[in-house]
């Protein structure tokens, strides 16, 4: 019957927050801090006592049977269900709270045991480890089972994608009204999966544009590939011939690698100047290196302090992410801040919208992404919540059209 159909939903449901809380407790002990147990302990009794009020009991064993379920849900269940939700929803923000304010359970968990999206999709990893690598699947919604085929929820995620439009304009309007025209004559064809806007240049892209400043206040893509470094630019940027045989339509273009960083700005904003500077590899006053001279001066990463250290820390985020680390390859970066409002726990809901233009994103991107996930010092206050990788094709010709060569091979 639909009614039993729904009720088995709702157990599963129940037992699925059971399951998270759990979960979150547990991994949290494993890191030394109990106190997180504690209370998801208490928040999961609480979903077994109602289970055990509303279905008989407390592990909901035996209440589904072939053909339907062992027994209705009565008003005083459903008002118990109603009660659970409503007081989980009321402590579950402080807790991320806690966890997110608590700097030794940040220092043994954030980037412990980091599944990459690649992996995830590798392995078909769905569930809430699916989500936090950015995998956009949901067994629920994506190979449903009655009654979830008759019901509608959105995947927490913000990834991946067939097509990306890119619109920019110095009236943010005119950019919304540019997508929106695009998405309405795909209308019936395409779906808006996600989407992102952004403000200012969190890099400068020509020898003339000052250095920007990202959210954290220092000043961001210094060493970024400059219009006027054409050689760079074919180095690094576009792709050559013969560089995919299998995708000559792409000689000329190159790869956009976006990913949207949400940044916990007023956990940095506790942190003091000198640290925040270790942390960045850079002053926040001009943006020089922390070994001494100008913004524009290489970093010398083996110039020692009176103490005998590294004036930059090997784990900075500028010492990961200089091109003598990664093979000597660089990236044209384009990105954005955004800032998105307020969470639901009143912190800003802001960060970077990372853009970055490579010819390989298997030598350009993802071993500096990889290694400064296991040891960048920044990564404490990032959060990575979407990212897309797409192929550009070249600029246009007077006498093309736009991916002419993609679809005429």
């Amino acid at each position: 019957p639909p009614r039993a159909l729904h009720l088995r939903a709702l157990m599963a449901e129940m037992e699925r927050l059971a399951n998270h809380l759990g979960d979150i407790g547990a991994i949290c002990n494993d890191a030394a801090f109990a106190m997180m147990l504690a209370h998801c302990g208490a928040l999961r009794e609480q979903v077994l006592r109602t289970a055990k009020a509303a279905f008989g009991h407390r592990l909901m064993r035996d209440a589904i049977l072939p053909g339907g379920v062992a027994r209705d849900l009565t008003p005083e269940g459903a008002a118990a269900i109603t009660a659970l939700l409503t007081e989980i929803e009321a402590q579950f923000p402080a807790l991320v709270t806690l966890y997110d304010t608590t700097a030794s359970l940040l220092d043994r968990t954030v980037a412990t045991g980091r599944l990459t999206p690649e992996l995830a999709a590798q392995f078909g990893a769905g569930g809430f480890v699916g989500r936090a690598s950015g995998r956009d699947f949901d067994t629920r919604r994506d190979l449903p089972y009655a009654p979830y085929d008759a019901l509608t929820f959105q995947v927490p995620a913000r990834s991946d994608g067939d097509l990306c439009i890119q619109a920019c304009s110095d009236d943010p309007q005119v950019a919304v009204h540019a997508v929106r025209n695009l998405v309405r004559l795909g209308f019936g064809t395409t779906a808006v999966r996600w989407s992102q806007l952004g403000f200012g240049r969190t890099s400068s892209t020509t020898s003339a544009q000052v250095t920007p400043r990202n959210l954290f206040g220092f000043k961001d893509g210094t060493a970024n590939i400059k219009a006027e470094e054409a050689d760079a630019l074919d180095r690094h940027v576009w792709v050559r011939a013969g560089q995919y045989p299998e995708a000559r339509w792409l000689v000329g273009g190159t790869f956009m690698v976006a990913r949207r960083i949400s940044m916990t700005i007023e956990t940095w904003d506790q942190q003091s100047l000198r640290d925040q500077e270790n942390i960045i590899g850079r002053t926040k006053s001009e943006g020089a290196p922390m070994s001494g001279g100008g913004e524009f001066d290489e970093p010398d990463f083996r110039r020692r302090g009176r103490e005998g250290r590294p004036l930059i820390d090997a784990a900075s985020h500028v010492a990961l992410a200089h091109p003598t680390r990664n093979d000597g390859v660089r990236m044209l970066r384009r990105g954005y801040n955004f800032v998105d409002g307020s969470t639901d726990l009143g912190r800003l809901d802001a960060g970077l919208f990372f853009i970055a233009f490579v010819n390989d994103p298997r030598s350009h991107f993802i071993p500096m992404q990889n290694a400064m996930a296991k040891n960048d010092l920044l990564v404490e206050y990032l959060r990575h919540t979407g990212s897309g990788l797409f192929a550009v094709p070249p600029g246009l010709r007077a006498d093309a059209s736009l991916a002419d060569t993609l679809f005429d091979r």
